[in-house]
């Protein structure tokens, strides 16, 4: 296959900075000089010349989904006529973090080389607990990424928190029968339009690649074996994903039903009459369905996060219980999952200051089991403890509360189910598997290599001013960050992530050293995944399921 050579050499979403955001541009006339055009599927749209590059911003890929539209399946963009503007980002999906948010925020970003060619596309699906974030976020801007990997990069807005991620029968919509997690349903019409309109943008319509970290890493791995988008996605690459269970991150159907009702009697109206309350109503009234701690709600799930709801066309299964994937699969996953929790600036801080003692993590246990359990009793906090401490002495791992509670934290809502995936697909998967952590450390007074470390290399946006301080911008970052951006981008092209500045990665195998460990002073080696021992506690714990 021909194809340039490439060049040499999150923060989370709840902290990231916003991106300058505006109203969604409205359709115009000619394009302006300097300006390029794309001929969509619904009209055309005004971009801009960047460099090498090709950009355009705030294109729709469905209709606002507001008024009656609130909780409806997302319908293709109404056809303009003349020269749409898209050199502005639309506003972020409505949320409490991230300000100027609007439900009229399903938009895509595209940045290319070029609009004539044939390059694969890279579709990123931002991560924020399925609460917050947004694909205008400076740490995920495509430009650097599309122009050393040579590909079509897009990024996008769905619907989040209430809007996104519920269920209840009262708010079927009238044309798909669907009735839950219109946030998924988001990021499935993205992809449908994507592949009508990626050659649109110089990209391939039979190569998308789907990248997602944290709820976007789940959504990753659960849009890519979903068997309507069959033909659709051809790899997968899910970064951190935040895998789907009760009743840790998700709502059951019966609970969701009890939120809806809950929310629709404290506004004063029905549950259908909850797509006519404002935004800013509904958000309030979701906050405090949810407010304090778990164990004192109205419904027992969804007590750390409120992901996508099982049942129904679009999530039939969760993760641990689903077929193994059926496409080539890159997964990755951060040394220190636990550290986006336990360090500064963790984006919802623990009420309870960093363990200084036992007993003090004694507490700190506590409370995060409770995340995953509805009943938590002392003997298992302390079986967790005392498992962990083993598993570091074994290992030559910290000892100390602070780490103790912080690698519980990263296994239990992250790391267990990413590793037993992969040794599941190893055993019975029928296509290629790769897997990777990365443990480039970060700078004090953060440490470790925390959750959604991955974003701001992936993308080479390290060294921007909202996220230098924390991960570096020195030589070594620069390279950890170009090998990172050509692993993926290797695979995108071919299905094999490799660059020349790091070793071949063989498909994930157990039983050797086979994973490829990507940050420090070595850049990148290959070794058995670290920290095995520490998982042996919840394959017998009843607190996370066993895949």
């Amino acid at each position: 296959m021909q194809r340039r050579t490439f060049l040499a050499g999150a923060t989370g979403a709840a902290i990231s900075a916003a991106a300058s955001s505006q109203a969604p541009a409205r359709p115009g006339g000619v394009a302006a000089a300097g300006k390029v055009v794309a001929h969509t599927s619904s009209g055309r749209v005004a971009g801009q010349r960047s460099g090498s590059l090709a950009i355009f911003r705030g294109v729709p890929y469905a209709q606002p989904p507001v008024g009656a539209l609130r909780f409806a399946s997302p319908r293709p963009p109404v056809p303009w006529s003349g020269v749409r503007d898209a050199t502005s980002f639309a506003a972020p999906s409505y949320q409490l973090i991230l300000p100027g948010g609007s439900e009229d925020s399903l938009y895509a970003n595209v940045w290319t080389p070029d609009t004539e060619g044939k390059r694969p596309v890279l579709v990123y699906i931002h991560g924020g607990g399925w609460l917050l974030g947004a694909g205008s976020e400076p740490t995920y801007d495509g430009a650097r990424l599309a122009e050393r990997g040579d590909l079509v990069v897009v990024t996008f807005n769905y619907r989040l928190g209430p809007f996104g991620f519920g269920h209840h029968e009262e708010l079927a919509d009238p044309v798909t029968g669907s009735n839950a997690n219109w946030g998924l349903q988001d990021q499935a019409a993205l992809l449908r339009w994507v592949k009508r309109n990626a050659g649109a943008f110089g990209g391939d319509p039979d190569n998308i690649t789907l990248v997602g970290t944290s709820a976007g890493g789940a959504s990753t791995w659960q849009l890519g074996i979903l068997p309507e988008l069959r033909g659709i996605v051809r790899r997968m690459v899910p970064i951190s994903p935040c895998h789907v269970w009760n009743p840790a991150n998700t709502l059951t159907p019966e609970d969701a039903r009890t939120v809806y009702r809950t929310m629709a009697r404290r506004l004063d109206t029905t549950v259908r009459g909850l797509r006519s309350v404002s935004p800013a109503e509904l958000q309030r009234v979701w906050e405090s369905v949810f407010a304090g701690s778990p164990t004192a709600r109205i419904v027992r799930s969804g007590r750390e996060y409120r992901g996508p709801v099982r049942g129904g066309r679009w999530l039939p299964e969760f993760e641990y219980q689903a077929p193994n994937p059926r496409i080539p699969v890159f997964s990755i996953h951060a040394d220190t999952e636990g550290s986006f929790y336990t360090a500064p600036g963790a984006p919802v801080p623990d009420p309870r200051p960093a363990p200084a003692n036992d007993a003090e993590l004694h507490d700190c246990v506590h409370a995060f089991l409770d995340k995953g359990a509805v009943r938590v009793t002392n003997a298992q906090v302390d079986a967790c403890v005392s498992a962990y401490r083993a598993a570091a002495v074994a290992d030559g791992l910290p000892t100390d509360p602070l780490s103790i509670w912080t690698e519980v934290w990263g296994d239990g809502l992250f790391r267990y189910q990413i590793v037993r995936l992969a040794e599941r697909h190893a055993r019975h998967g029928r296509t290629p598997f790769y897997a990777m952590e990365f443990a480039h450390p970060v700078r004090p007074p953060y440490f470790g290599t925390p959750h959604e470390a991955t974003s701001p290399f992936l993308f080479g946006t390290n060294g921007i001013p909202g996220n230098v301080a924390k991960f570096g911008d020195g030589p070594l970052e620069r390279r950890i960050s170009g090998v990172f951006m050509d692993l993926v981008a290797n695979f995108a092209w071919t299905g094999v992530p490799r660059a020349s500045g790091a070793p071949a990665l063989p498909l994930f195998d157990p039983q050797l050293p086979s994973t490829m460990i990507l940050g420090g002073e070595t850049v990148a080696r290959i070794a058995t995944t670290p920290k095995l021992r520490q998982l042996r506690f919840w394959d017998s714990a009843g607190w996370v399921p066993r895949p």
